[in-house]
């Protein structure tokens, strides 16, 4: 199952094409992929996403967007769900100065586009000239057809990457978990931290994790954590860990995976969040603290027994 780097590695004679950053792969982008796959497989043809690294905002406007998802996470799971190859292409100056019909024009010599689908509000090309109407104009030229697919909504709204973004930043991640159709993944390599938990008897993991991803907001968390093959429960610290450390310290990501013995270091921790437990607080005593710790434990069980 294909990732490519540069959409010049790739020569495919036909395909379906769905073109986005696809951040966090929502339930907005779920309807498109499902509707690329099946209709890509029933003609015979390869399913095909082509999507940015960094993020065009960050290029384009300069912002500091945290991601949902990674270039790797998110082609990992976008294969997972049946799309046959994903194209992460460097977003740059150079590649946002082409025009809509120069774009195209190289992908269809490349994999041979014969329908293109993108969501309700897609726009590419210099100055996001290529709205679905010239897309359209493009595709008669180039012979390739165009879907645009309704966008997908609750009662909050449209369902949107920036809003999950802003729920996970606050700690709503159930509010977050329900826009994205699956919980929210950290992942990365267990680092040695301070040695604190193994003295209090309760062990913990220390996480490192990409610089550009988005930490949920300071507090406790019930979660589940995937080691190798095998998934257990968690409890998360997010945070600076106030009962022993000083302020100004940085935030970290450290977790309690339940029964779970063996030393971890260097191995990779796919950490997936379900529910938010409480603030992270300073407690009078360390005493205070494990007792409360115990109480999340509890409250884990509870919560993810039921899952």
């Amino acid at each position: 199952m294909p990732h490519y780097r540069s959409i010049d590695e790739v020569s495919l004679p036909a395909c379906w094409l769905t073109i986005g950053v696809f951040d966090g792969i929502h339930r907005g982008h779920q309807k498109i992929l499902n509707q690329l796959t099946q209709g890509a497989h029933t003609a015979g043809l390869p399913a095909v996403v082509l999507t940015f690294d960094p993020h065009p905002a960050r290029v384009l406007g300069g912002r500091d967007i945290k991601l949902l998802t990674t270039p790797d996470e998110r082609a990992e799971t976008l294969l997972s769900s049946g799309v046959d190859v994903v194209i992460t292409m460097l977003f740059n100056q150079e590649v946002a100065a082409l025009n809509a019909q120069e774009f195209m024009q190289h992908l269809h010599r490349q994999i041979g586009v014969q329908r293109l689908l993108i969501g309700y509000d897609f726009a590419l090309g210099r100055g996001r000239e290529g709205n679905a109407v010239l897309l359209t104009k493009i595709g008669q030229e180039l012979g390739y057809s165009l879907e645009v697919v309704d966008a997908v909504g609750d009662e909050s709204g449209v369902i949107s990457s920036s809003a999950i973004r802003k729920l996970i930043s606050v700690g709503d991640i159930a509010e977050a978990n329900q826009l994205l159709g699956h919980p929210y993944r950290l992942t990365g390599p267990v680092i040695h931290g301070d040695g604190r938990g193994r003295k209090i008897n309760i062990p913990t993991a220390n996480l490192q994790i990409p610089a550009e991803k988005i930490i949920p907001a300071n507090g406790v968390y019930a979660c589940q954590a995937q080691v190798g093959t095998e998934t257990h429960l968690a409890v998360t610290n997010v945070g600076v860990r106030p009962t022993f450390l000083p302020q100004g310290q940085s935030a970290s990501v450290e977790t309690h995976i339940l029964n779970f013995q063996r030393e971890l270091y260097g191995e990779i921790i796919k950490l997936d969040f379900i529910r938010r437990l409480r603030d992270e607080i300073k407690f009078p005593s360390v005493e205070a603290l494990i007792e409360q710790i115990h109480r999340d434990i509890e409250q884990t069980h509870e919560i993810l027994s039921t899952q």
